[in-house]
């Protein structure tokens, strides 16, 4: 992997990308990077549902600039110390699940699976997609299918 640039630390939105730090791990920086998105998961889950949708979308669109700015200032598309994305996927897995370590270490297990296997349709976006919405888009759509999973669970599962 490509080593960190010194700007991902002074330079505010490429410190965004990466996750506030979190993606500088040495190793497994997207994993890094959702166990950052977990811990700030914690407060956005006081949020209503209405005013935690919004921000997500928010993250989502912030995170398309984010993403392609730094990828450009880098010239490495989809460096690996970028994981704002694995930020906003790990949102949208826990949107309306409720709120306990167990679900929020099972949505963290199956974003992370998603992300990582890539199945379709996520491969599809993550080789065709490009600049920062490509390196968004992925990233949505595993937590899109890790949260209908993970929901279905929640509503068929018993707790």
């Amino acid at each position: 992997m490509n080593s960190v640039p010194r700007t991902a630390f002074t330079n505010p939105i490429h410190f965004l990308a990466i996750g506030l730090g979190s993606g500088a791990a040495p190793k497994a920086p997207g994993t890094f990077g959702t166990v950052a998105a977990v811990v700030l998961y914690v407060p956005l889950s006081l949020l209503s549902v209405e005013l935690y949708g919004a921000l997500v979308l928010l993250a989502g669109v912030i995170g398309i600039y984010l993403c392609d700015k730094t990828s450009k200032d880098w010239g490495v598309h989809d460096h690996g110390a970028i994981v704002w994305d694995e930020f906003v996927g790990y949102w949208i897995t826990m949107f309306m699940i409720p709120v306990t370590w167990y679900w929020a270490l099972l949505g963290f297990v199956l974003f992370r699976l998603f992300d990582i296997w890539k199945p379709w349709p996520v491969r599809y976006f993550d080789k065709h997609v490009h600049g920062g919405l490509g390196i968004m888009l992925d990233d949505i759509v595993a937590g899109i299918m890790a949260w209908v999973v993970l929901f279905g669970v929640v509503k068929f599962v018993p707790l």
